[in-house]
């Protein structure tokens, strides 16, 4: 198996992730034997947790060496304390693909740059390098360390997917969720199936605000917590110039620990998910990002919504019985 294949693999199970992981960007890999064989391939999971190359070295060692020990364990330190100690040269004729550059700071977990240099993997195939300063540096560790390293394999694609990480690192990253029906349908009710009201709802529990349209809050008198997953509600910044005008008995104004307030345009910092109908994404498809976009398998009657905007296709997958896009606007 080729670099190009094994990477195209990291990144499909790193956009399972995507947006998921934040603070920290998507991140896949894979490692790959000496016969070219696929071992494993894992993602980053969720902020704190092991990082990709981890996982997916974790899940190589207890393939090859039949030791399920390790097997369920998600502790960082202590897989990249246990993984040297155990593996000896079991890595050594093996290739680890990743989207990334390997870390090589210590944050909340130890530099993967480490990790693979200790196990003594013959090359590392990365996707793109780190661009955040004082980040970087994993690959010329390695380098140095005898390691072959490879870069730029399927780069654009690698660089895709870690555009919210960039754009969140330097000010904000801006998605509209939206669901519709197969005929573009995107009223009347619930739409999107449970696994993508899920996801929604993981999703509300990391980021920094949730921008709703003030109509949307007029006639739906949502909620807008992360109820599906036990989670935190997210603050809520509600989009009007008219805030005299709502109904502070709804469900959404009565969320402990929640902040609720009004805006006329988007805040200037970090991960926004911006919720809404026709109206809203009007008034806003200049300035977001992405859309994440699910459709429903089905058709029905109601309003769409018909805002010109041109988008770039990044990513789709099935989540459920729906059709999730990741859209570039």
């Amino acid at each position: 198996m080729n670099d190009a294949i094994a990477m195209r693999l990291a990144l499909e199970a790193a956009w399972e992730y995507q947006l998921l992981t934040y603070p920290n960007p998507a991140v896949g890999a894979a490692v790959v034997g000496g016969c070219g064989e696929i071992v494993s391939v894992a993602a980053h999971r969720e902020a704190g947790g092991p990082h990709a190359e981890v996982l997916a070295i974790r899940d190589a060692y207890v393939k090859l060496s039949g030791d399920a020990s390790l097997a369920q364990c998600d502790d960082a330190a202590a897989l990249h304390e246990l993984l040297p100690q155990k593996a000896g040269t079991l890595f050594c004729d093996k290739t680890i693909v990743v989207t990334l550059e390997p870390c090589n700071h210590h944050g909340k977990t130890p530099p993967c740059a480490a990790l693979i240099e200790k196990l003594r993997f013959k090359r590392v195939v990365i996707g793109t390098l780190d661009p955040i300063a004082g980040h970087g540096g994993g690959a010329e560790r390695l380098n140095e360390a005898g390691v072959e390293v490879v870069t730029g394999v399927e780069k654009s694609a690698c660089d895709a997917l870690l555009e919210p990480f960039v754009k969140w690192q330097k000010g904000r990253f801006v998605f509209f969720k939206l669901a519709q029906s197969l005929n573009g349908v995107i009223d009347g009710g619930t739409i999107s199936c449970e696994a993508s009201r899920k996801w929604v709802h993981k999703v509300r529990e990391r980021i920094d605000r949730l921008v709703i349209g003030g109509e949307t809050v007029r006639v739906d008198r949502p909620r807008l917590d992360a109820r599906l997953t036990g989670g935190p509600a997210p603050d809520v910044s509600i989009l009007t110039r008219n805030p005299s005008t709502f109904d502070r008995t709804i469900p959404l104004f009565n969320v402990a620990g929640r902040r609720v307030d009004f805006v006329t345009e988007l805040p200037d910092k970090g991960l926004m998910m911006v919720e809404g109908g026709a109206g809203t994404f009007a008034a806003l498809r200049n300035r977001i990002d992405w859309m994440v976009l699910f459709v429903a398998p089905f058709v029905k009657e109601g309003m769409g919504y018909n805002a010109p905007k041109n988008f770039e296709l990044l990513h789709q997958r099935k989540i459920g019985i729906d059709s999730m896009l990741f859209l570039k606007a």
